[in-house]
């Protein structure tokens, strides 16, 4: 894969970055699909601490210990687990953050984070303390970068005033266009760029049964999902390449759970290249638009 340069990093990421999250949670087997996806160019992966309780992490930092320099680690902090494993609260304290960190770091068996993000954010966060504690993370080498994760475009434009993320993760797909709309220009006009998230749709766009997305009825999503069929395309490189064709967009966190989601995966980016930027706009042109209703 062509590696990618963010304005805001120092290294190249892969377009594509392996969403750990759909990980099962097994070291034997998760490696596999790590190995797959390392070894088809997408050497970048995204976990969490909230993600099984921090065993996403651990399988993560196990699976990639012996290459850790050659692999873009990221992980997400906030959602702090309670005492009693019984669910989770949000905080997004500075306190808090360093002191995440140090677990993360242990769990991940590394001495660093390539890109730490804000697993959240409303606006009435405390953004000064949370921004502040990524730079000092930065300025003592435990992180290389840090992002947020938010679909808000008041509390985007809140944390652009304030601050230069390297990324911003969203959801956006043909059945989420609402970044199209405020954060993808305001986003695109700064050094900051879009991890996208949910690129295949939960799958309504490639095999799974219609169900209602959004403001889309499940007839129309499967209207939807026929229109891209059509086309005669792969549906899975019809969606990277649609989300890789945004000017504010950096790269996509795609989920694979087996070796073989990963090896579909990977013939998908590379058929993707072959499609015309114009196909995909022909195509999209004729999939109605949404629009945010909150947080504008």
């Amino acid at each position: 894969m062509n590696k990618r340069k963010l304005p805001t990093l120092e290294f190249e990421t892969s377009p594509i970055a392996l969403g750990c999250m759909s990980l099962k949670g097994s070291l034997k087997e998760d490696k596999k699909v790590i190995d797959a996806a390392i070894s088809g160019g997408i050497d970048f992966l995204d976990t969490a601490d909230l993600y099984q309780k921090g065993l996403n992490e651990e399988i993560v930092g196990s699976a990639i210990r012996d290459r850790r320099k050659d692999i873009t680690l990221a992980t997400k902090v906030g959602n702090q687990l309670r005492a009693d494993g019984n669910g989770w609260d949000w905080n997004p304290r500075k306190a808090y953050i360093l002191e995440a960190v140090e677990e993360s770091l242990k769990r991940l068996k590394t001495d660093y984070i390539d890109l730490y993000q804000l697993h959240g954010g409303t606006l009435e966060d405390p953004w000064e303390e949370t921004l502040e504690a990524f730079e000092l993370l930065k300025s003592q080498g435990k992180i290389r970068a840090f992002g947020i994760s938010s679909i808000r475009p008041n509390v985007i434009r809140k944390v652009l005033k304030m601050s230069s993320p390297a990324t911003i993760m969203m959801q956006y797909s043909p059945l989420d266009r609402r970044p199209d709309e405020t954060a993808f220009p305001m986003i695109a006009a700064s050094d900051t760029r879009v991890l996208v998230r949910g690129a295949f749709a939960k799958g309504l766009l490639i095999n799974k049964s219609e169900e209602a997305f959004l403001e889309y009825t499940a007839s129309e999503v499967k209207e939807i999902r026929e229109l891209i069929a059509d086309s005669g395309l792969l549906p899975e490189a019809f969606l990277i390449r649609f989300g890789l064709l945004q000017p504010a967009v950096g790269s996509l966190v795609i989920g694979a759970s087996s070796v073989e989601q990963v090896e579909k995966l990977i013939f998908a980016y590379q058929q993707q290249e072959m499609i015309s930027d114009e196909l995909i706009r022909e195509i999209s042109a004729k999939i109605p638009l949404n629009r945010y209703t909150q947080h504008r």
